[in-house]
């Protein structure tokens, strides 16, 4: 099964924390990384206060469940000291899983599509990049960016 994990970072040295979080996932058994966007710098969504984001999205071919696969996320994300606390708010590393090839899931820990990523210019601008279409896993995505007020993005990498 195939995996779109976008990945964000606005603590410390964003840069270094996109690029080791792709590299986490390429140590990870049953795990291929096939292809990664560019890194783009983003305005913050939903918590204005806080400092711009770098933001990635990138395919993976796994053998593990979406539940397997968040274990993972949440694994790499405490690896690199990830904290909770604001709503959010500032974080070392966030990854989500954006989709799922040939699944949905909905329960109490995880929503496979992400139910707000066709609001998220931050996944939609990179994930147009591996998917120039504006299709992925047979979901239109790319209507959706005309739609999206703010939420500024440029490729910085």
């Amino acid at each position: 099964m195939k995996f779109i994990i976008g990945a964000g970072t606005n603590i410390g040295n964003r840069k270094e924390n996109i690029e080791n979080a792709v590299e986490a996932f390429k140590l990870v058994p049953k795990c291929e990384v096939l292809r990664v966007s560019k890194i783009y710098e983003t305005e913050p969504v939903g918590y204005d206060e806080q400092d711009n984001f770098y933001n990635i999205c990138f395919e993976v071919e796994s053998s593990l469940t979406p539940n397997e696969m968040l274990g993972v996320c949440l694994g790499i994300e405490a690896g690199f000291g990830r904290v909770r606390e604001i709503k959010n708010g500032p974080r070392i590393l966030d990854l989500d899983i954006i989709l799922a090839e040939s699944s949905a899931v909905n329960t109490a820990n995880l929503t496979v599509p992400h139910p707000r990523f066709f609001e998220r210019r931050f996944v939609l601008i990179p994930l147009l990049e591996l998917f120039p279409d504006g299709k992925a896993y047979g979901i239109n995505f790319s209507r959706n960016l005309l739609g999206i007020k703010g939420q500024a993005v440029k490729e910085v990498y």
